[in-house]
């Protein structure tokens, strides 16, 4: 007790911050910077008589009171859960307020929530599921200014890196009915430290597993990465685990919709080792400056503490994550690096490298970024990296050159569209930064390449996308959560929109879409607004063909992909060498496509763009100097259901008369139906 309390006076005089948060943390344990061993990351049972770190309860004037150690009661435990999947998809937070206490020596946190849920639901809520990690523990929820008695279940869902969460299901006095409100106060701890508990049961090798389920609380470095790698705020989600299929990436997807327009604020306090202060502290990717005061002078068993601050009015597309570590900065023109010590020098390649490729962002989205974009270096470099807003956590080592400036054209995009006021949705977020990484790559490898970048997700996308507009929805890209849809397809619709008006038109149109969501607009490009924006952008940009048929297909409503085919190709003899080629297109499909179509000779080569219909056909009559060889329909720039580029070769014999035979199959070229016609 003497000890607690010389601990307690010792951080107030530091910093005083210890009073004003309540929070009194348990003696320091001893740590190490090396990876755990594989029976080490095996999720521990639930603490049911552990000791409880600090309860926290309003009184009747409003005021915050702090008790520590046994007047803070665990909840009980449950064998079964008494929330329905149905009750935790009703439950959207609009507004999360977290005072965070990290003892980093000891992996430890402890936290209280003020969330503010509505629901969102058809029927009336008499009790609210909320969840956390399974490595910390409910100390105490109060609803409708009330200490409630929750009972707390465990469930399996590998949202979490111990591939389980407590969930505490919080009964009300009164039920909250269909798009009511109400704020609840929860106060949780526990320890987090490194875990792949998940992945090892899934028979991931450990090396693997450890590289890839980083997140921990420790002194050089803090990771934690939010909803799908480690759950360090209250949740409200349906169990998932890895194996069945795309259900935990759909449920990360719909958790990050859900909080986009969440108000949210963290107020950080950091317990760190005498002399060992952090240096970097970032929340949802945005950098959050650090008041430090050390233990200078005092005994050296006596922590120092870091706070810091952080409130953004619309988490976005994002699920909020926290980084504090102990890293040396480097600064260039658009980006700030921190690093390790062993990589300070090895950063410069990628500082390098940051001054190669900013002139090419710069031609397509503008001068100047929102923001810096942010690197943090893991602490091992084979740690799989992250990113998250304009954040990328990766190992800075060096390397060669191509594969960095790949990255940083992808990060640097990030960049130029991370906004608090207004955070784009995933599609314009996460698609303007994969189109921009493959026009990088046509810029230093030329097109095809960029096009096999494409169509190595493309059959992915087949797979996932309906059928046909009956057989399911979808996913609007307004409102997609799939990668599949928001990476991929929205990559896909930017090329298309390019070939469709221009490389400046375009460009024009993305620097408008960022304007529009600058600190002194108004206006935003969040939810079903960025695609109408970015309609009327192109109009100002002078594109005067009609696009509306294509933002209907492809961005507005899912009708999945087209399905074209060469129905028929009829080569004629006209005069001075010249022939008419006539090209009968079939699209099977419900989305329209405007595609290239190329016919080529000996000497020369010939497109045009052609419209066609969704379950429709379409003609295109071309001219050619010279005996046409082969016609081609789609250059894989429009992705299709079975194959996005289509060949048909053609071999005349004698003067007019044509046969034509199919090209050899490949894994872009067109079925054995796509052959040429004999001429009627």
């Amino acid at each position: 007790m003497k000890w607690l309390f010389l601990r307690l006076s010792a951080a107030a005089l530091l910093a005083g911050v210890l009073a004003s948060s309540g929070l009194a943390q348990s003696p320091s344990q001893s740590s190490s910077s090396s990876a755990p061993s594989a029976a080490q990351t095996q999720a521990k049972p639930p603490e049911s008589n552990g000791k409880v770190i600090f309860s926290r309860s309003t009184d009747v004037d409003g005021n915050m009171t702090t008790t520590v150690g046994p007047a803070a009661q665990p909840a009980a435990a449950t064998a079964e859960p008494v929330a329905t999947d149905a009750e935790r998809l009703a439950i959207t937070y609009t507004a999360m307020d977290l005072e965070v206490h990290l003892q980093t020596d000891a992996h430890r946190m402890a936290a209280r929530a003020r969330v503010t849920v509505r629901n969102d639901g058809k029927t009336p809520l008499t009790h609210i599921p909320l969840q956390i990690s399974s490595s910390l523990n409910w100390e105490q929820i109060r609803a409708d200014g009330r200490d409630a008695a929750f009972p707390v279940a465990t469930l399996n869902s590998d949202t979490d890196h111990t591939g389980q969460l407590h969930e505490a299901a919080v009964p009300l006095v009164a039920p909250l009915a269909p798009g009511q409100s109400l704020t609840l106060d929860a106060v949780y701890s526990g320890t987090i430290a490194a875990s792949a508990q998940r992945l090892l049961m899934l028979g991931t090798p450990d090396a693997v597993a450890l590289h890839s389920d980083w997140d921990e609380i420790a002194p050089d470095f803090t990771g934690l990465r939010g909803f799908g790698n480690v759950v360090w705020y209250p949740v409200s989600t349906v169990p998932v685990i890895l194996g069945d299929g795309s259900r935990l990436f759909d449920e990360v997807g719909r958790h990050k919709l859900s909080l986009a327009h969440t108000r949210f604020r963290l107020r950080l306090t950091v317990e760190f080792p005498h002399g060992n202060p952090p240096t970097v502290a970032l929340v949802d990717g945005q950098a959050a400056p650090l008041s430090v005061t050390n233990a200078s002078g005092l005994d050296a068993g006596v922590a120092g503490v870091a706070i810091a601050s952080f409130e953004t009015p619309a988490i976005g597309f994002l699920a909020p994550s926290l980084f504090v570590a102990v890293r040396t900065a480097h600064s260039a023109a658009n980006l700030n690096a921190y690093t390790t010590p062993d990589n300070d020098i090895s950063v410069q390649t990628w500082l390098t490298e940051d001054a190669v490729v900013t002139p090419f962002v710069q031609e397509w989205l503008g001068r100047e970024p929102r923001g810096a974009l942010t690197l943090l270096d893991l602490p091992d470099a084979d740690d799989a990296p992250y990113e998250t807003g304009a954040l990328l956590v990766t190992g800075l080592r060096a390397g060669p050159a191509d594969p960095i400036d790949h990255v940083l054209v992808h990060a640097l995009a990030h960049a130029y569209l991370a906004s608090a006021v207004a955070p784009p949705p995933a599609w314009l977020n996460e698609g303007v930064a994969t189109f921009l990484e493959s026009a990088w790559v046509e810029k230093q490898h030329g097109r095809d390449r960029a096009l096999e970048m494409l169509e190595s997700d493309r059959a992915a996308l087949a797979l996932t996308e309906p059928p046909s507009p009956g057989t399911s929805a979808g996913e609007p890209l307004g409102a997609a959560t799939a990668p599949i849809y928001y990476r991929t397809k929205a990559a896909y619709v930017l090329w298309m929109l390019r070939d469709l008006t221009s490389d400046q038109a375009l460009s024009a149109a993305l620097r408008g879409l960022i304007a529009q969501a600058s600190p002194d607009s108004s206006s935003g490009t969040s939810g079903g607004k960025a695609a109408s924006a970015l309609q009327a952008l192109l109009k100002q940009a002078g594109v005067t063909r009609d696009l509306s048929w294509f933002f209907s297909d492809w961005i507005e409503a899912d009708k999945g992909l087209p399905d074209l085919s060469i129905e028929g190709v009829f080569p004629n003899a006209a005069q001075a060498g010249t022939y008419l080629v006539a090209i009968n297109m079939v699209n099977s499909g419900y989305a329209a496509a405007d595609v290239p179509v190329t016919v080529r000779t000996a000497k020369s080569t010939v497109t045009e763009r052609v419209h066609v219909p969704a379950h429709g056909n379409a003609v295109e009559r071309m001219v050619v100097i010279g005996p046409p060889t082969q016609v081609q329909v789609n250059d894989g720039t429009v992705p299709e259901t079975t194959a996005s580029v289509h060949v048909t070769d053609i071999k005349l014999q004698g003067a007019d008369q044509p046969a034509a035979k199919p090209a050899a199959s490949s894994s872009s070229s067109a079925a054995s139906g796509d052959q040429a016609q004999p001429p009627q």
